[in-house]
């Protein structure tokens, strides 16, 4: 910002490009994490199936949450306790395997992403932020915690999530955040997050890695035509964003 904090300074500041070899999957948000550090979703850089496997690929950028430090030597540092600093793997890299990272938030030390699923199942994944450097989050050899028959099935190695549903109840998940309002006391601390094709919203709360609690909202807040983000504001209120122009906040009742 200027001198005044509610005008921008003119021009701007190159941090980082990344090329991508084709036009979806493309991630689409940044978030400074509780670390101080700048986060980057990055998609594994589209067509389908992964042809150039980028998500299980630590010798590139695609596929992969990366961490950056922008208040170092311009454009950025890498910090140095990157799972790849000083060993094979691109140094930017925090985690990896994932197929579009369209939408991720962090809550405490806590670190959920929506990773948009292929032409089976959409997943919720959630990490320490402290412990969790280097997680391989499956992608392209599973979609979800099922194999995809591209690589091979053996779940060593993997981060696998702790939520998931079918392409019966929906297409493309849509990440959200987790609830710290005062208008809903009994649900601070859960998880929500929505559908882009089927414009419900759902919950759980995160106990010891594990997804519990889990509601389906639909029957009292409707469907969310074209859901595309969940905020929140200073209050920790929650709002949910459609394409179609409408942004609505959760309320009591």
């Amino acid at each position: 910002v200027s001198g005044d904090p509610n005008v921008a300074l003119s021009g701007e500041s190159v941090i980082i490009e990344i090329g991508q070899p084709y036009s979806n999957h493309n991630g689409g948000m940044i978030e400074f994490g509780p670390d101080g550090h700048l986060y980057i979703g990055l998609g594994d850089g589209g067509s389908g199936n992964d042809p150039q496997r980028n998500a299980q690929d630590i010798g590139n950028l695609l596929g992969a949450m990366l961490r950056l430090d922008v208040d170092g030597a311009a454009p950025y540092e890498v910090p140095a306790d990157n799972p790849f600093v000083g060993v094979a793997g691109e140094d930017e890299i925090w985690a990896y395997g994932l197929r579009n990272p369209w939408r991720f938030a962090f809550h405490g030390d806590d670190l959920y992403i929506g990773d948009v699923g292929q032409g089976a199942i959409e997943e919720i994944n959630a990490v320490s932020v402290s412990s969790s450097a280097g997680a391989n989050f499956g992608w392209r050899n599973f979609e979800g915690s099922s194999c995809t028959g591209l690589e091979g099935c053996a779940t060593a190695g993997f981060t696998f999530p702790v939520a998931e549903y079918t392409h019966a109840e929906g297409c493309s998940v849509t990440g959200g955040r987790v609830y710290q309002g005062a208008a809903l006391p009994h649900l601070q601390g859960h998880y929500f997050y929505g559908d882009y094709c089927s414009g419900w919203i759902r919950s759980f709360l995160l106990v010891n890695g594990v997804a519990t609690a889990k509601m389906d909202w639909a029957s009292s807040l409707g469907l969310v035509s074209q859901l595309t983000a969940f905020g929140e504001d200073a209050a920790g209120n929650l709002y949910v964003v459609s394409l179609g122009g409408t942004i609505y906040r959760l309320e009591a009742e």
